[in-house]
């Protein structure tokens, strides 16, 4: 019997095969992950590819994730579970990455730390999520070290 077809795997999972390997560069990677252990990002994303990429890469550094699809899931989860960080897709179904910043911005005393990313080019919107403080503005495509630069230097 044929071994099952192993699903496909965007450049993003090879990153993750590859620090996950025996090699040299992998005892690194293994060695920041420990001081990344406990740490829980919350990914509200709609996209089921990019947030199964995100968060191949991610735990394979160490990192708790959680998932939301939407805004209101994410708004809720947020809430409830206090992650030491979001990445917030800005266009999503039910509530956008806005609203859900804007909440997060006046329901808390100390901010949670927030990525925006989106497909939007506008510079209007990036403007308007810098003004409700957001941390971060990432704008899709991105590449994966560009996300990982931004959370480690946000939860350093």
């Amino acid at each position: 019997m044929p071994a099952p077809k192993k699903a496909r795997k965007s450049s993003v999972g090879k990153q993750a095969d590859a620090s996950a390997s025996g090699d040299e560069s992998a005892k690194g990677t293994a060695d920041a992950s420990a001081k990344r252990d406990g740490k829980r990002v919350l990914l509200v994303d709609d996209d089921n590819e990019i947030v199964e990429s995100m968060r191949t890469v991610l735990e394979s550094r160490g990192y708790e994730i959680l998932v939301a699809r939407d805004g209101n899931q994410g708004l809720m989860m947020a809430e409830k579970d206090e992650p030491d960080l979001v990445v917030l897709d800005m266009m999503m179904p039910k509530r956008s990455g806005f609203l859900v910043l804007e909440k997060l911005r006046r329901s808390r005393q100390v901010p949670m730390k927030v990525i925006m990313i989106t497909a939007n080019e506008g510079s209007r919107h990036k403007a308007y999520a810098e003004m409700l403080g957001v941390d971060d503005y990432i704008r899709k495509p991105f590449a994966m070290d560009r996300l990982l630069q931004s959370i480690d230097k946000l939860l350093s």
